[in-house]
């Protein structure tokens, strides 16, 4: 089912990108931006992880510089059945994690400095469980390939300001017949295009986050540990800005990098945590019955 929502969400992205070329550039932007489309898709499905990686700036670590990490991941990987991923600490000071790569044999779990500080041993379990949960339901790859076109969306809005700028929209021939029209689709651009990036976040992101807890939750036997680690990530998130989480990459987060942010909290991608600590509570409630 992931699969085929990816091949929905990179042919929408090359839709897009053909009508943006034909409004900007006229018949022969059509091609040049077909062209993008087919580039860009290729990166979010090959390199989308190292991008995530790159943007929050993380660095593999082995067993000698990371042994706990490394204990856990090698316990969850067996309980899951999975490859074990790569390892990566990212320097952010705010504490969050994410999951990232195109299958659970090219996965790679990333957590940041600050998590390691405020999270003891059973409440990082926790979190490193929800994380190879989405490697395993293979979230993973969707979510990378969402987190490029997000971002393409984005750079599309900036084309589009350039574009006003330096003549608006359409080729030489038709930008005298397109005159106004021209300028309101730019503007359109300018103004949705951010948005429409986030609306294809949340349509992959929140339900994701449901499955992903309940599942790590499940494999880890202690629901209790996960939410008092995302507690402890909510409290720490409001205070501790995020140093290094883009926009773009905000969905694969296990909290939200950006809830300071007044559109991020408008448009967040992730469910309410008060609610998935409810229901993490209730399974902890089941489980001791």
């Amino acid at each position: 089912m992931n699969q085929l929502k990816t091949a929905f969400w990179m042919v929408l992205l090359t839709v897009l990108l053909v009508l943006i070329g034909r409004f900007w550039l006229g018949t022969g932007g059509m091609y040049l931006f077909l062209g993008i489309a087919v580039v860009m898709n290729g990166v979010a499905y090959w390199f989308s992880d190292r991008i995530a990686l790159a943007a929050a700036r993380a660095q593999e670590v082995g067993p000698a510089e990371a042994p706990m990490l490394h204990r856990l991941a090698d316990r969850l990987a067996l309980q899951y059945h999975v490859p074990k991923p790569r390892v990566y600490v990212s320097p952010d000071p705010s504490p969050n994690a994410f999951a990232t790569g195109r299958s659970p044999s090219h996965a790679a779990i990333c957590v940041n400095q600050g998590l390691l500080q405020i999270l003891n041993e059973e409440e990082l379990y926790g979190v490193l469980a929800h994380e190879f949960a989405h490697v395993r339901n293979r979230d993973i790859l969707i979510s990378s390939v969402i987190a490029v076109l997000a971002g393409t969306i984005t750079m599309i809005a900036n084309l589009a300001q350039w574009g006003l700028m330096f003549g608006g929209f359409g080729g030489r021939d038709e930008r005298d017949s397109q005159g106004t029209g021209g300028i309101l689709v730019g503007l359109l651009l300018i103004i949705l295009a951010p948005i429409a990036a986030t609306l294809i976040q949340l349509a992959v992101s929140r339900s994701r986050e449901y499955e992903a807890d309940h599942t790590g939750a499940e494999v880890s036997g202690d629901p209790m540990a996960l939410a008092s680690a995302l507690r402890k990530l909510e409290r720490a998130t409001q205070v501790v800005p995020a140093q290094t989480a883009q926009p773009a990459f905000a969905h694969l987060y296990i909290v939200n990098p950006l809830s300071g942010q007044a559109f991020a909290n408008l448009f967040s991608t992730h469910p309410p945590l008060e609610e998935r600590i409810r229901r993490l509570e209730a399974m902890a409630a089941g489980i001791r019955r």
